[in-house]
């Protein structure tokens, strides 16, 4: 059975405060992992250096930089599936080209850094 939350078009949203900050339209999926295009909205821009920050520490391989990062996102944002109810835990990536990517689970991953960095 498919999940309705990854199909093609579904809308993920992200919150700071209570406020949508970001629409994250799904592209593609692949195991693991929820590819979308990304529509930011006010509120978005504070957090876009954090994200440019945990960008260049997957590409540099600097796993205390990205979990230092990921704590920050995770910290001030949440996330919201298709249907409005929240997401447990995830892991975004925010893009320069105005894609994302991200992991969610039902539960809290726990330490981030027994999942290996920029997984």
């Amino acid at each position: 059975m498919s999940n309705p939350h990854l199909a093609k078009g579904s809308i993920w949203r992200l919150h700071h405060d209570g406020h949508e900050i970001a629409r994250l339209t799904v592209t593609d999926t692949e195991m693991f992992w929820v590819h979308a295009d990304i529509e930011t909205l006010p509120g978005f821009e504070p957090f876009r250096p954090v994200f440019a920050e945990q960008e260049r520490a997957a590409e540099a391989g600097d796993g205390e930089l990205y979990d230092s990062c990921y704590a920050q996102i995770r910290d001030a944002l949440s996330m919201m599936f298709p249907d409005g109810s929240p997401v447990a835990e995830f892991m975004l990536n925010v893009h320069g080209d105005g894609t994302a990517g991200w992991r969610w689970h039902d539960e809290p991953f726990g330490n981030v850094s027994d999942l290996g960095a920029g997984w």
